[in-house]
C-alpha cells in the first residue's frame, strides 16, 4: 500500500506535485486486516487503546489471548472494540469449524502485532513449539509480524531471554520493537517496559507502508530537525513554524527499518512518545546544531538535513531584556548571516557518506529547488512548499519534488508524513553507501534522558 509518485501539475503559473491533501481514506491502515495476539504481560492492559485505535482507523481487527493474558485484559472488551469474536485457547478445536482455528486467523492476516510478548511466548515461538493458540498462530503465520516485548528488568535481562531474543530477530518478517526504559509494574525502574501505543500504532502504519524488510541494519543514520532559535534578548528570538514531525518521522522509520538514528533537534512540538528509541540531542541554537552535527558525522553512513535553521543570529548576544522603545534600532543592525550548515557537512564528509537535504519554498518551487541543488552539492534535496494545502509546517501531510543524480526530479504528491518518509528513505538506500557495519553500541542520548531503546 506503498503512496506511489504523482504526476505533476500546472497550478496558477506554478508547477507544484499535487493538489489537495489526501482524505482520511489514504491512511494506509485502513482496509488492512490486522490480527493482534496479546501475551501473558501486565502491559496487556494497553492493548484495548491499540485495538480501538485500529478499528478507528478504518483496520479490520481480531484479537486472541493466551491464558495468562485473559487474566489480564477482558475478552468481552476485545470483541467489542474489534467488532469481531476474540479467540481463546479453548477455541482453537471445535468440531463447528470446518478448519483448525490458528490456520485461519494466520492466512487471514495482513499484519500481526505480537504485544505484549512474554517470555514464555517468547521462548515457544523460537523454539517451535505449537503449544496453545497464540503459539501454533505464530508459527503457521506468514504475515509481518511486529513484536514489542514487556517483562521486568532482570528477567529481560536474563541470558536464555537474550538468547531468545537475538534468535527471533533473525526470522523472517519478523519487525521488533524493543522495550524502553521507565517505572514497570514491579515498582523496578529499568529495561523491560513495552512500547506506548501510540508507538506501536506507528510502527504498524510503517509496516504496511514498507513491510517487514530491515535494509538499513547495520547503518547509521543523522538526522536534524525541528526549528533554531536565534535570541535578540532573553525574551524575544528570530525562528520559524518548524514542529520538526517530518525530520522526526523520518528518523521513526529509519529506527523501524534497522537504522541507529542519531536526532538532532531544535525545540519540537511533537507528542514525547515519538522520541523513543531514539539517540536524542537537542539545541536551541544554530550554533549548538553545528556542534552536534559536526562531531556525529564520522559516524553516520548518511545524513538527514531536515531542520529548519534560522539565517540570521546576533552578533554580541544581550543578557537583559530591551525596552520596547528600543527595539527598532535593535531589529535593524547587529545581525550576521548563520553559515549553511548543509553546505558545511557536504564539505566534510567522509568517503562515501550520503546526504539528503530539505528546501522549504513559496511560490514556483522547482526552479528555487534546481538552483539550491546545484548550489548546495548534496546527493538529494527534497524541496516542499510551504504555502499550499497539505505541505509544509505544521501539516500531517506532505509533498514536493525530489532532486537527485543525473538531472533526476521526482514529483511526490501530497501523502501522510510517514509515507513521505519512507520514499525519501528508499531514494537515500538507492544510492551506493559505504558496506554495512556491526552496529555501533548505543550510548546516552545529549542530555542523559532518552537512551535508545536498543536491539540487544
Amino acid at each position: 500500500m506503498r503512496t506511489e509518485p504523482g504526476g505533476g501539475i500546472e497550478s496558477g503559473g506554478r508547477t507544484e506535485p499535487g493538489g489537495e491533501a489526501p482524505a482520511s481514506s489514504a491512511d494506509p491502515l485502513a482496509g488492512r486486516r490486522v490480527l493482534v495476539l496479546i501475551s501473558g504481560s501486565i502491559a496487556a492492559v494497553k492493548l484495548p487503546l491499540v485495538v480501538s485505535a485500529l478499528a478507528a482507523r478504518g483496520a479490520e481487527v481480531r484479537c486472541a489471548l493466551t491464558p495468562s493474558a485473559a487474566r489480564l485484559v477482558s475478552a468481552v472488551a476485545l470483541a467489542s472494540l474489534s467488532r469481531h469474536p476474540c479467540a481463546l485457547d479453548d477455541d482453537q478445536w471445535s468440531h463447528r469449524a470446518a478448519r483448525p482455528l490458528h490456520i485461519e486467523l494466520a492466512e487471514w492476516a495482513d499484519l500481526v502485532l505480537l504485544a505484549p510478548l512474554s517470555a514464555t511466548t517468547l521462548g515457544r515461538w523460537v523454539h517451535g513449539l505449537a503449544e496453545g493458540l497464540v503459539a501454533s498462530t505464530l508459527l503457521a503465520c506468514e504475515a509481518p509480524v511486529l513484536v514489542a516485548p514487556a517483562m521486568n528488568t532482570a528477567m529481560w535481562e536474563a541470558p536464555p531471554v537474550r538468547r531468545n531474543w537475538q534468535a527471533l530477530q533473525a526470522f523472517e518478517r519478523v519487525v521488533p520493537v524493543a522495550p524502553g526504559h521507565g517505572l514497570l509494574a514491579c515498582d523496578r525502574r529499568g529495561e523491560g517496559r513495552m512500547a506506548e501505543p501510540e508507538r506501536l500504532l506507528l510502527a504498524l502504519e510503517s509496516l504496511a507502508l514498507h513491510g517487514w524488510r530491515r535494509d538499513w541494519a547495520g547503518r547509521r543514520l543523522l538526522v536534524s530537525t525541528g526549528p533554531t532559535r536565534e535570541f535578540l534578548d532573553p525574551a524575544r528570538c528570530l525562528t520559524n513554524p518548524s514542529t520538526g514531525r517530518m525530520g522526526v518521522l523520518l528518523a521513526q522509520a529509519a529506527l523501524q527499518r534497522g537504522a541507529v538514528v542519531d536526532l538532532v533537534h531544535g525545540p519540537l512540538q511533537v507528542e514525547p512518545v515519538l522520541l523513543d528509541g531514539l539517540l536524542c540531542h537537542p539545541v536551541v541554537t544554530a550554533a549548538e546544531m553545528e556542534r552536534q552535527l559536526s562531531g556525529l558525522q564520522p559516524v553516520a553512513d548518511a545524513i538527514v538535513m531536515a531542520a529548519a535553521v534560522a539565517d540570521h543570529r546576533r552578533v554580541e548576544a544581550r543578557h537583559e531584556k530591551l525596552p520596547k522603545q528600543d527595539l527598532q534600532p535593535a531589529l535593524s543592525g547587529g545581525w550576521e548571516p548563520v553559515p549553511d550548515l548543509l553546505a558545511g557537512l557536504v564539505a566534510r564528509r567522509p568517503a562515501g557518506q550520503r546526504i539528503l537535504g530539505f528546501a522549504a519554498h513559496s511560490g514556483d518551487v522547482l526552479p528555487q529547488a534546481r538552483a539550491k541543488f546545484a548550489r548546495k552539492g548534496c546527493d538529494l534535496l527534497f524541496a516542499n512548499p510551504i504555502d499550499l494545502p497539505g505541505a509544509g509546517f505544521g501539516s500531517a501531510f506532505n509533498q514536493g519534488w525530489l532532486l537527485g543524480p543525473g538531472e533526476r526530479i521526482e514529483a511526490i504528491a501530497p501523502a501522510p508524513k510517514l509515507a513521505v518518509a519512507h520514499r525519501l528513505l528508499d531514494a537515500l538506500a538507492g544510492l551506493p553507501l559505504r558496506p554495512p557495519a556491526a552496529a555501533p553500541p548505543h550510548r546516552a542520548a545529549a542530555d542523559g534522558t532518552r537512551p535508545a531503546a536498543a536491539d540487544p
